[in-house]
């Protein structure tokens, strides 16, 4: 072992904060996700036009992004938990920024389908790799509020990116903007691969004291790389199959934000311009709060009451919140009101991400990676199938209330999911 190696295995002396700046990170990197994956919302339009692609063609263009996402999650996800998260998300960051840049270069409907789906497939398994990090780096009772920071910083820029899209159009091409916008990503992967590691005795800034409270408080197992992964555990698991469902109703949704809302609010409620991207960007800027309160919430109910009330209380309120909100935007008939109610139901949904995200490490352990990577490819097919039905639905009822309302449907559907699972119920 060689000097280097032994002073990052003997963390000095006192208390650190190492795992603060772990998280800072990850919500960076979330932050990036959506920067990439939230503009093409607000491009589609001119990428039609240029291209010349139907209402039809765009929605398999966003379907192709989900598809593979849905498709690479478990062996990404399987990966980190093999290798470690700071190789795995090194070459995620890299492959979905440069595929990013390359959706600026598309020519057609079929070369924009190839690079959309092989951005994806660059994408999935981040944030399975980020929950295994958190695993790693932080005990139970910081793991909701760990997740909530992440997505509170990926929200915080997805709200934020559609004003800001709409007002670089102004300045820019398309095909320029996807080129800025993949260049940030190169930045961060080369410091996190420099900076991280993948368990905290390794890092030399980890001082005993911290090194002490994330071990004692974590859960440790042992043959965290060598076991394999328990399959037969997983898919036998209530729990795990349900938390499967669960997320597959809220990324369907999820996805409806992110893809055609801009496009009903336009149509629709006759937003336009600046208050069209104040908007759009509403569900995602209310989501920033959501997930920093709802990883608050689900540490302290899990504190208090356990984990089975402390995850499944938080998750089974917030979508029932979120069926109600859609449901009554859909309804009402002021254009103002439907947009603030359905930005409220987009919020609602994300705030039980912390206690949905927290639950695949409490259940999942060691093998929280692949259980989260399961979890997410569910909610991937939702999320391929949402732009999909919702755009072939406004073609064939020549309405937006028939697929919003089915969305409402499926939040509900996605509550009472959460009245069956219970995350201490461990079998991995």
């Amino acid at each position: 072992m060689t000097p280097v190696q032994e002073e990052r295995r003997t963390p000095a002396p006192g208390r650190s904060h190492v795992r603060h700046r772990v998280a800072a990170l990850a919500a960076l990197v979330g932050m990036i996700t959506y920067l990439d994956r939230t503009c093409i919302s607000v491009t589609a339009p001119n990428m039609m036009k240029d291209l010349g692609l139907t209402q039809i063609q765009m929605s398999f263009v966003f379907s192709a992004f989900t598809l593979a996402y849905a498709m690479f999650e478990i062996p990404s996800g399987w990966w980190g938990d093999r290798v470690g998260t700071r190789r795995v998300l090194t070459r995620i960051v890299t492959w979905w920024s440069t595929f990013t840049m390359l959706t600026g270069t598309a020519w057609s409907y079929a070369s924009l389908l190839v690079t959309r789906f092989l951005f994806g497939a660059g994408e999935a398994g981040c944030w399975p790799n980020v929950t295994r990090t958190f695993s790693r780096w932080f005990p139970l009772a910081e793991r909701g509020t760990a997740q909530g920071i992440f997505f509170m910083g990926a929200h915080l820029v997805g709200g934020f990116t559609p004003l800001l899209v709409t007002v670089m159009l102004g300045h820019m091409s398309w095909r320029l903007l996807f080129a800025i916008f993949g260049s940030v990503g190169f930045v961060w992967a080369v410091f996190w691969h420099y900076w991280f590691r993948d368990e905290p005795a390794q890092h030399a800034a980890v001082r005993a004291g911290e090194l002490e409270w994330i071990e004692k408080g974590r859960m440790i197992e042992a043959g965290d790389r060598d076991s394999g992964t328990p399959w037969k555990a997983l898919l036998a698991n209530r729990t795990a199959v349900l938390i499967c469902l669960m997320y597959f109703t809220q990324a369907y949704g999820f996805n409806f934000y992110v893809t055609w809302l801009p496009t009903y609010l336009k149509n629709v409620r006759g937003f336009a311009s600046v208050s069209l991207g104040l908007f759009a960007g509403l569900p995602l800027a209310l989501s920033v709060l959501a997930d920093l309160f709802g990883g608050i919430t689900t540490d302290r109910l899990t504190r208090r009451f356990g984990l089975r009330i402390g995850r499944a209380t938080v998750g089974a309120g917030a979508l029932l919140a979120a069926g109600g909100c859609l449901m009554a935007g859909t309804f009402t008939a002021n254009p103002y009101a439907s947009a603030v109610l359905i930005a409220l139901g987009g919020a609602a949904a994300n705030f039980m991400l912390p206690a949905a995200w927290g639950s695949c490490i409490d259940l999942g352990g060691r093998h929280a990676g692949t259980l989260s990577g399961a979890m997410n490819t569910s909610g991937q097919i939702g999320g391929v199938l949402s732009p999909m039905i919702v755009g072939l639905s406004v073609q064939w009822f020549g309405s937006w209330s028939a697929p919003l309302y089915l969305t409402a449907a499926l939040y509900v559907a996605g509550a009472i999911c959460w009245g069956w699972i219970d995350p201490s119920r461990r079998s991995v």
